[in-house]
């Protein structure tokens, strides 16, 4: 047992090599896994590990119980929940119980959702679940932290499903929660932290739906959700979100065959990202720069991109990476230089670095592994490698069972028509073609 000024040895030994706000990052990616919400940072990792937290809220609980399979909280170096929160711990006039991390936006949420309140309307919506009519929907005149809760797990939840499923399927349902988002920070609120809360989770939820019309090819829509995100973001003055909705909007500009407006783009992400302290980030918004400037064609130019965005990524993560950037690590770096790389015809540079990225990429983002996986295929296929293309297309025929990506579809019947036309007699790539003409009809 631990005593309140007793370092928590035993979670300091399962946090490993990593550091604090490394640690801090993999606890917040588990927590979107299960669909939790913790807000956890290096701070709150040293609260634990110098036994300031004697045992973690529920939802951190449920959270560390997934990171470490078949471990108890005692385990961990908790103390007892009953130990602290028993009818002795608390007296009359006694501080609030340290076995948790206030506020308990978990709580708040489960709440929200049994009243059927506005806040239950936007999370239940986010999940797919059963909500009331838009027009049942009472949006209060106030809103408060049960709002702001909802509106942040509502682009958890969306980020969650996307990553797994691919975009398909959720746009339609995703813009009802963000239409509520908007109506909620309409009505405003008494205090100033709800209202930076709902401005900066409406803008995000806006990217997030943005993105379900980007991946699902509905660019005008994707533009016109990022343009809001934008405007959001300057009225807020949040140059995190400016910066997101400028990453974004570069991302959209370079597949909707406009370079220059990818590469001003990215290129006015990072001065919004200047402030941030953030290398990952800044490494990120350098390869949505080098898309823009494969795509012109400017191979010095994109070489000095990508070699500025190694470089930035080797800095290794930090507190300050914002939470939505929890998809880029060596698996995307590799993935997104593969892009580059095809935009320049390096086809056979383009399917080495495709291939890390599909070894490299881990389980829990499904979409990005059938993503890059039909890069992997493009790419061989443009190199002369018939077979080793339609073995990879057919890998990602079978992650399209679970994943539903318009983007991904597409590039594999880019692929299709590229084989059929030079290798259609080859007995690999007739397999591959009858396959992917098998999930057309079936989709």
């Amino acid at each position: 047992m631990v005593s309140p000024h007793a370092p928590n040895m035993a979670f300091r030994q399962l946090r490993g090599a990593r550091s604090a706000a490394e640690f801090a990052a993999a606890v917040r990616r588990a927590a979107r896994e299960i669909g939790e919400q913790v807000s956890c940072d290096a701070r709150y990792i040293g609260r634990v590990e110098s036994g300031e937290i004697r045992c973690p809220n529920y939802a951190y609980e449920r959270v560390f119980r997934h990171m470490f399979p078949g471990c108890e909280p005692e385990d961990m170096g908790f103390v007892p929940r009953e130990v602290v929160r028993g009818r002795g711990a608390r007296g009359k006039g006694s501080a609030p119980s340290d076995c948790t991390d206030q506020p308990k936006e978990s709580d708040v949420l489960r709440r929200a959702f049994m009243t059927g309140s506005t806040a239950a309307a936007v999370a239940a919506a986010s999940l797919g679940a059963a909500a009331p009519a838009a027009s049942a929907v009472r949006v209060p005149r106030r809103a408060g932290d049960a709002e702001a809760s909802a509106v942040e797990q509502a682009v958890r939840r969306i980020r969650l499903l996307d990553d797994r499923h691919g975009a398909d399927g959720l746009y339609r349902r995703a813009t009802r929660p963000l239409r509520l988002a908007y109506e909620l920070l309409d009505a405003g609120t008494r205090r100033q932290s709800v209202a930076d809360r709902l401005q900066s989770g409406a803008g995000e939820l806006s990217l997030s739906v943005g993105w379900l019309a980007h991946d699902s090819g509905r660019f005008a829509d994707a533009r016109s959700h990022y343009a809001e995100a934008l405007a959001t973001a300057r009225v807020a003055g949040d140059a995190a979100l400016e910066a997101h909705a400028f990453c974004n909007t570069a991302f959209l500009a370079r597949d909707a065959g406009r370079p220059r407006e990818a590469v001003r783009a990215a290129q006015a992400a990072q001065g919004a990202a200047r402030a941030l302290s953030s290398a990952r980030l800044l490494s990120l918004l350098a390869l949505r720069e080098a898309g823009g400037w494969a795509g012109l064609g400017d191979r010095t130019a994109c070489e000095a991109a990508l070699l500025r965005a190694r470089t930035l990524f080797g800095r290794g993560p930090c507190g300050a990476d914002p939470e939505w950037m929890s998809f880029f690590g060596e698996a995307e770096l590799e993935g997104l230089e593969a892009q580059c790389r095809s935009a320049l015809g390096d086809w056979r540079r383009a399917a080495t670095h495709a291939q890390r990225a599909v070894d490299l990429q881990d389980a829990h983002f499904a979409r990005n592994i059938a993503l890059f996986t039909a890069q992997l295929a493009g790419d061989l296929a443009r190199a002369g490698a018939p077979d080793e293309a339609a073995a990879a297309g057919e890998r990602a025929l079978d992650l399209l069972a679970e994943v539903r990506s318009a983007r991904i579809r597409s590039m594999l019947a880019g692929t299709a028509r590229l084989l059929g036309g030079r290798y259609g007699g080859e007995p690999a790539v007739a397999s591959f073609l009858e396959r992917r003409l098998e999930r057309h009809a079936a989709d």
